[in-house]
């Protein structure tokens, strides 16, 4: 009987397709001419808000009309589930000159006649990385001004429906949906359809894609850009072309734009510095038997016969200086010369890479026709939260125009309360660090005594010493309160923006960018800090050990330096979060998608229409692009300040981009609905932190040379004090450890046995 229904009413439908002569997958309204720029979805949920939430969506839609929109609604009985209704939204042409003009939007007045005179001696070279003419530049090259109502005839409008490219449309179209009002509560004038998403009159509001990504609109009115960035940008074997900046631009806008072509540049950059400590890191692994340290600490007549003092009170026993061999030979690989060069190269390439970037920023600025852009009326305009929160007014010294402003003492109390939540965030990750610390403390004289006295551990016990078992399990701890951290504070961090009530959406964005960077550069770097410049580095000395909170001995670092400590420390954050990030990005969209459709995906395609498939895509966002951001800037962080320790990381960070770059792609051409276009003329205050950054890395990486390796003690041994003209290294081991007498040890300290009555230990 249940089945009998489904297909009685999968036939109604069928006759009712048939009927219209029209795809359901089509981007146009019914009449097959007006093209659908927005969508707004909402469900009767007969809760006790239904005739509010009924009356907010009449005032509102009929505030649209009333605006110039045109509206046509599909009943829930059309929807796949019988659920849901959309109301498509079209722009006529009258709305979009009149608002081109009120957003600045620049249109083409002539076509470009000025030959490219710049070419390539390496093109030929390059052929194989190029993709075709035609979708690297999907349309001609114009001279362009700011779109004025009055002056029609001097532009190129050839096609009123096709003059301004849907993405413009898109803009246009929110514009309006963002300032449109919907009635009076609490004395208080609504306006604005975040608002109405917020409170649940609408359950979603997004442009179309122009049609499916794995083939072809049946239409042929429709450009079919989604497909062709699907085929030639969005798969992992495209990996090694270039990108369609242009028609990513065309496409998604130039705020999107611009972060693919920052991150494919930045990517294109990693690959010289990644050559460099490939080379570097194979000077390491092809020298590490000539090592002269590691050779003394493995020779059982030297390494052998030095008996060195416990590494905790009373349960660790003395050792032997060889013990530690393997670890020795492996801190070479990361602890030599060319450390020292790779950290001064590193300087020189952040310099060159920002001053490069600045370089391509300004011709995109050029070509993309945004050289006179000043972060145009969509970003200094007052976002619609702060005129609907700021009920005083005053007039504008400027303009002489009434405007909604914040009282100095709610702003005042607002900063208060944000920023002591930011510092009461940041004291949170230094409290869980130190407890980190504890940990480390409080476990090593168990890792200790158990490597000592567990058989099936002698093998590995050379490589695998306590300070490096502790150090990889203190690690991966820390990486697992990084996360719980962060996912907690993002949440937290927008909370304070919204009440802080910025006043536009560029300060919303940059308020909200230091807030969590600085809670991410603590979170990300302060154990790495700790590692680098206060390990090791508070120990004392036998007899006179210093404690933390008086009860754990603080923690002295590996025998073969605290250096291989860091690697291990970076190595497990740098590359947990960057395979973290990559299944968030690509598998949590991918699946909640794949359930979402489920029900969906054995229906036949006139019978699950375009907006019915882009709805159930997940949503960017308008951070969405905050957070890609946010993520590239810490991996820059880790292949910059600590790069010293691990000349491997820009290789890393290579083949972790060369991923980022098609899974970015792919999830918002295949996953996501299609974000509203916006402008922007650079990467915003993102730059000013990377420069911020490449500062500091200069002195972290020159304080990591001088005060956590071993560079300066061994380069003073060679020039001051050899002992042997032939090998001046000789006697560096014995000369950088000093000489205890065991029977000045206190009970405290003393170990509980000594089998072979030593006298001394270093």
């Amino acid at each position: 009987q249940q089945s009998g229904r489904r297909y009685n009413l999968f036939l109604k439908r069928r006759l009712r397709i048939d009927k219209r002569h029209q795809s359901k997958d089509s981007i146009f309204f019914r009449d097959g001419v007006r093209r659908i720029d927005f969508v707004l979805s909402y469900v009767d949920d007969f809760s006790k808000e239904l005739e509010k939430k009924l009356e907010r969506r009449r005032e509102f839609e009929s505030n649209l009309q009333k605006a110039g929109l045109e509206l046509e609604t599909e009943d829930k009985k059309e929807s796949e589930d019988g659920k849901i209704f959309f109301v498509k939204i079209h722009a006529p042409w009258e709305v979009l000159i009149t608002y081109a003009e009120v957003l600045n939007i620049k249109v083409p007045i002539k076509e470009n006649d000025i030959p490219s005179t710049v070419e390539n001696p390496l093109d030929c070279m390059l052929f194989p990385l190029r993709l075709p003419e035609k979708v690297m530049h999907p349309e001609p090259d114009y001279f362009t001004a700011p779109f004025s109502k009055d002056k029609q005839e001097l532009y190129l409008i050839n096609d009123e429906s096709t003059f301004f490219s849907p993405s413009m449309r898109n803009r246009i179209v929110n514009y309006i949906l963002t300032r449109c009002p919907y009635g009076t509560e609490e004395g208080k004038k609504k306006f604005g359809i975040k608002r109405l998403l917020n409170n649940g009159t609408y359950t979603a509001a997004y442009p179309l894609h122009d049609c499916q990504y794995w083939k072809k609109a049946n239409d042929p009115n429709c450009d079919s850009e989604r497909y062709t960035l699907y085929m030639e940008w969005a798969r992992f074997l495209r990996f090694y072309k270039e990108q369609p900046l242009d028609l990513i631009r065309k496409y998604y806008g130039e705020k999107i734009g611009i972060y693919f072509a920052w991150l494919g540049f930045y990517t294109e950059m990693l690959f010289l510095a990644a050559v460099v400590g490939l080379i570097c890191f194979l000077y390491g692994l092809f020298t590490m038997d000539e090592n002269m340290s590691s050779k003394e600490i493995c020779d059982p007549a030297i390494g052998g016969e030095i008996i060195m003092c416990p590494l905790c009170d009373q349960e660790c026993d003395y050792w032997r200086l060889n013990t530690t061999c393997e670890s020795s030979q492996y801190s070479h690989l990361f602890d030599n010369v060319a450390t020292l060069f790779f950290a001064i190269f590193m300087g020189i390439w952040v310099t060159l890479f920002l001053e490069f970037w600045k370089r391509r920023q300004a011709r995109l600025k050029y070509e993309w026709d945004l050289v006179d852009f000043e972060e145009e009326q969509q970003q200094l305009q007052l976002r619609p939260e702060y005129e609907a929160k700021c009920t005083q007014k005053k007039r504008n010294p400027v303009t002489q125009e009434m405007e909604p402003y914040l009282p100095l003492t709610s702003q005042a109390m607002r900063f208060c309360i944000s920023g002591t939540t930011v510092l009461f965030w940041v004291s949170l990750i230094i409290a869980s660090m130190i407890a980190v610390i504890v940990y480390r403390l409080a476990v090593y004289a168990a890792f200790a005594s158990l490597m000592e006295n567990t058989q099936t551990l002698q093998p590995i016990s050379g490589l695998l010493t306590p300070q490096l078992a502790t150090s990889v399990t203190a690690s991966c701890l820390n990486f697992v309160i990084i996360m719980i951290l962060n996912f907690f504070y993002e949440r937290i961090a927008i909370w304070i923006t919204d009440m802080e009530i910025p006043r536009t959406h560029m300060e919303y964005e940059n308020r909200l960018t230091m807030k969590m960077f600085l809670f991410q550069f603590v979170n990300y770097y302060s154990s790495c800090f700790y590692v680098a410049f206060f390990k090791g580095k508070f120990v004392g000395y036998p007899g006179a050990y210093t404690y933390m909170f008086n009860r754990w001995r603080n923690e002295e670092c590996d025998p073969a330096g605290c250096l291989i400590e860091l690697t291990t420390q970076l190595t497990i954050v740098m590359a947990g979060k960057q395979i973290w990030g990559n299944i968030q990005e690509a598998f949590v969209p991918w699946i909640c998608n794949w359930w979402g459709r489920r029900k969906a995906r054995n229906n036949p395609e006139n019978l699950y229409s375009r907006w019915e498939q882009d709805h159930d895509l997940q949503t960017f966002g308008a951070l969405g692009l905050f957070y890609e951001y946010l993520e590239m800037v810490i991996q820059f962080g880790f292949i910059t300040l600590f790069v010293a320790s691990f000349p491997l990381a820009p290789l890393l960070a290579l083949m972790n981009n060369i991923l980022e770059i098609r899974v970015d792609s792919w999830k918002l051409t295949t996953q996501y609905r299609r974000p509203v276009a916006a402008k922007a003329h650079s990467i915003g205050v993102w730059q000013e932190i990377l420069n911020g950054m490449a500062i500091l890395s200069v002195v972290t990486n020159a304080f990591i040379v001088a005060f956590t390796s071993d560079m300066i003690p061994r380069l003073v041994y060679y020039y001051a004090y050899y002992e042997n003209e032939d090998s001046p290294m000789s006697g560096y081991i014995n000369n950088s450890l000093s000489v205890f007498q065991i029977s000045d040890f206190p009970g405290r300290n003393k170990p509980k046995e000594n089998p072979e009555n030593f006298v001394i230990c270093r």
